[in-house]
């Protein structure tokens, strides 16, 4: 079982939305807090952080990146859905070589931010769990398809622990009809993250990030062994939300669970 606080936590694409708000939250988990992106980072936050800039599809960089780390929380890459050739870089290649500097620089425990979208073309009348068949709604929910296959390798073959977490819609709060199925409240993220590191014993564990909303499509069964409850509900915003014009019979938003991604793309027609 990892040690609490871990001596060094890398946190990548901390520059981004979910990133931004983690670098804050995560820093009580690790001794030293390394967060990484390709975007501007700024200074550390203080003594016990430090900043690395990485670009992910290079694989030397991410190798130095992962030296010293006794764990990874890997939001970085494109966060949604883009042409393939933009998706290959970050996301594919990227963590091709998050897993590769793990290994070679023995890393044992990876959190790996999947998403809702490597099973978006299921209807939102049905209920899942983390066994279903993948059907991915695009690019970016192929490259999560693939990094969930990339963390069950090399568990089965080197005995790199991960945690994939297919996040819903973690926002300050629901946007819309579908995200009331959906969000994922921060504190929520926060304490399944932290089970995420610290669970022994987790193999290749794949969980849904949702809050305990009044209507969820996801069944966490499988990943009873992570301990983890959420605690905040989309209930408190439902007056809000459902005072916006009603989304049409058709609409995807109404009928995927990935909502919008089925029908973006294709690019460059």
């Amino acid at each position: 079982m990892p040690t609490r606080p871990l001596p060094r936590l890398l946190l990548t694409g901390a520059a981004g939305g979910l990133g931004r708000v983690l670098r804050e939250r995560l820093r009580p988990l690790a001794q030293v807090l390394r967060v990484s992106d390709i975007a501007a980072l700024g200074e550390a936050h203080g003594p016990h952080e430090e900043v690395m800039p990485c670009d992910l599809a290079d694989k030397k960089a991410v190798d130095a990146l992962l030296a010293g780390c006794d764990a990874l929380v890997h939001l970085g890459g494109v966060s949604v859905e883009r042409p393939f050739e933009e998706i290959l870089e970050a996301n594919i290649k990227g963590i091709f070589h998050i897993y590769e500097a793990a290994r070679r620089r023995g890393v044992r425990r990876v959190v790996f931010a999947s998403s809702n979208h490597v099973i978006g073309f299921y209807k939102q009348t049905e209920t899942l769990d983390a066994h279903v068949l993948r059907r991915p709604d695009g690019y970016y929910g192929l490259s999560k398809s693939f990094g969930e296959d990339m963390a069950q390798f090399y568990w089965d073959r080197w005995g790199i622990e991960t945690v994939s977490i297919r996040i819903g819609s973690s926002f300050p709060e629901p946007a819309n009809r579908r995200m009331m199925s959906t969000w994922l409240s921060y504190d929520d993220l926060t304490r399944l993250i932290e089970k995420a590191l610290f669970t022994p014993g987790v193999g290749h564990t794949v969980v849904y990030g949702a809050s305990a909303n009044a209507q969820v499509w996801w069944d966490n069964h499988a990943a009873a062994g992570l301990g983890w409850a959420p605690q905040d509900s989309s209930e408190p915003f439902r007056a809000k939300v459902e005072a916006q014009p009603p989304v049409a019979a058709d609409d995807p938003n109404a009928i995927y669970q990935g909502g919008a991604f089925t029908a973006q793309g294709p690019f460059g027609d």
